[in-house]
């Protein structure tokens, strides 16, 4: 058999290739397989070569003996281990591994049957050994690398989750110390408006906190269907994002809403994103000019707009400023994580967050929602 491979050697690889052509997104090339066919290919001629001449422990020092050893890889074992990673950083499941292997067995098979060529059962039995151990190596590789990819996509994912619950969390607690802190001044009296954002933001804390908990125990919390009114929704956020644009130095101007304007789902959540885009209008809104936050009905949607005067984004900004832990402006400050978690947020709601940029004067960020009917009492 190994003569019989050495003639045709060129003609089984091209029969390989002509089979992976017909299965669908394989786009790797042959520098990046190169530890699969061709090698496996000459392993299997050189141990059935030794396997001839009678000399079985180079046989096995190629290829490994039957049900290989977990103690050490054979050379086979090394190159088909190598090509079960390769696999599996370019993106295939573990079928394509076994397929490799499996289309140059059919390959053999169909050439020895088109020219009449006669194989001993001894060079059979050989044949099969060495697939299984390939495979086995390949296939044992390639779920290793491949568990060991999930686990660090499973630990990015748990970063970002916490890194969400730490940046909602220190929002709330920034509001509640500037409430605290101007409460304390005496200035202010605690039934007012201002007591009314420190409680606000303690509940809001809690809140968090109570739905932290609810995830950990796989008992997330159900969507809160019923509309609410978009004015007091506006009127809320204002009054939790107030206290942050005093102390930046800027205005935040809120327009006339629709009273009869209505939105639903989860308020809270929906809320926190609102809030979300406000603190970050004023975090990179240029010094004394104004934050507005306006909302209108556009056909069966709500609007929702915060505009600021940051004297707009970076080229390419637009494309980027959503994704986790992306910092485009000057302000480093936080941890990249409010544009995502607001666009999540409303997201989960059947909403929409987009940006638009205005070029030498700031940005508007649009909250878009299902516009909904408000029960009248």
């Amino acid at each position: 058999m190994h003569r019989f491979l050495s003639n045709h050697r060129d003609d089984l690889i091209e029969r390989c290739k002509a089979k992976v052509a017909q299965r669908p997104k394989r786009a790797a090339t042959a520098e990046q397989l190169a530890n699969g066919v061709p090698i496996f290919l000459d392993q299997l001629m050189r141990t059935l070569e030794a396997q001839e001449n009678g000399e079985v422990d180079e046989s096995f020092r190629i290829s490994g003996a039957a049900g290989g050893d977990a103690a050490a890889l054979s050379e086979m074992g090394l190159s088909a281990a190598a090509h079960g990673k390769q696999l599996m950083e370019l993106g295939f499941s573990v079928d394509q591994v076994v397929h490799d292997y499996g289309d140059l067995c059919q390959a053999i098979t169909d050439l020895a049957v088109e020219l009449d060529a006669p194989f001993s059962v001894d060079e059979f039995r050989t044949l099969n050994r060495c697939l299984d151990n390939a495979i086995a190596d390949a296939v044992t590789e390639f779920s290793t690398w491949r568990d060991a990819s999930v686990a660090l996509q499973q630990t990015a994912e748990e970063n970002e989750r916490l890194g969400v619950l730490v940046h909602e969390l220190r929002n709330y607690l920034h509001t509640a110390t500037l409430a605290f802190t101007a409460l304390e001044s005496g200035r202010v009296p605690i039934g007012g408006a201002t007591g009314a954002v420190l409680k606000r933001s303690l509940a809001s804390l809690a809140a968090m906190l109570n739905l932290s908990l609810s995830q950990v125990r796989v008992a997330a919390e159900g969507p809160q269907e019923a509309a609410f009114s978009v004015a007091s929704f506006v009127a809320e956020a204002r009054n939790a994002a107030s206290l942050d644009a005093s102390t930046k130095g800027c205005t935040l101007s809120v327009l006339d809403v629709d009273g009869t304007l209505g939105i639903s789902g989860n308020r809270e959540r929906l809320l926190a994103a609102l809030v979300n885009l406000l603190q970050n209008a004023i975090k990179f809104t240029q010094p004394r000019t104004e934050v507005i936050l306006s909302a209108h009905a556009e056909g069966d949607y709500v609007l929702v707009d915060v505009m600021d005067h940051c004297g707009g984004l970076p080229p390419g900004a637009t494309a980027r400023i959503f994704q986790p832990f992306v910092q485009v402006g000057e302000n480093k400050s936080g941890l990249g994580l409010g544009l995502s978690i607001a666009r999540r947020s409303v997201e989960a709601e059947g909403g929409v967050l987009n940006v638009r940029d205005l070029p030498g004067t700031g940005c508007v960020f649009t909250i878009k929602l299902p516009r909904k009917t408000l029960l009248v009492e």
